[in-house]
């Protein structure tokens, strides 16, 4: 996320929220009370969509940001994902999230374009994270259990775990990992935990 937030208040002017947008070109911004708290968000297309309906009887006298702003705000906290944002922002149709602590107040701001950035991560650190905090520690296995190579962003699993439900576990947390484009699974088990236990058979007469 961009922790450098443009933003702007209910009552700023329209003229002046159009400057904000051009002079630090971006296309939106959220618009905040006095404790930062986010009210909403405005984007260009909040503005021109604005100036295209002027069917009123009379012009109002004034516009600012909480006039055309979109409310309430689709937000999101840092602790979320970087694939739950993109889902968000997919499902929502927004081209940004205004990220907020736990008042609701604003701290940062998550676009398209950070989202993007994050595949743009070394091959490298994304191995050592696999190896270090999804192996090691989430599994408890032995760092030489599962071998790991990521080559653009794709990474591939190779060894062999204790149980086979250990094996789409491991994939799953992997996959949701920044950076991480694609996964391919090449790991054996050791015991299938999911084989359904034989049914034991009385002998005798009933």
């Amino acid at each position: 996320m961009t922790t450098d937030v443009v933003h702007a208040r209910r009552t700023t002017p329209f003229k002046e929220v159009v400057r904000l947008l051009d002079h630090h070109r971006i296309s939106g911004l959220p618009v905040v009370d006095a404790d930062d708290k986010v009210l909403g968000v405005l984007s260009g297309s909040d503005l021109v969509r604005n100036q295209a309906h002027r069917d009123g009887p009379a012009p109002p006298p004034s516009v600012t940001a909480g006039d055309v702003m979109s409310s309430p705000a689709i937000t999101v906290h840092p602790e979320q994902t970087v694939p739950d944002a993109a889902r968000l922002m997919e499902r929502r149709g927004v081209e940004r999230l205004p990220v907020v602590d736990e008042a609701d107040r604003l701290i940062g701001i998550a676009t398209r374009r950070d989202l993007l950035r994050v595949f743009l991560r070394a091959d490298d650190d994304i191995r050592r994270q696999v190896t270090e905090e999804i192996v090691v520690t989430a599994m408890g296995l032995p760092s030489d259990a599962v071998r790991v190579a990521v080559r653009d962003g794709v990474v591939t699993l190779d060894g062999r775990v204790e149980a086979r439900s250990q094996v789409p576990e491991l994939v799953h947390a992997v996959w949701r990992l920044d950076g991480v484009v694609g996964v391919v699974n090449g790991l054996g088990f050791r015991i299938d935990d999911r084989e359904s236990p034989t049914p034991s058979h009385r002998t005798g007469s009933p």
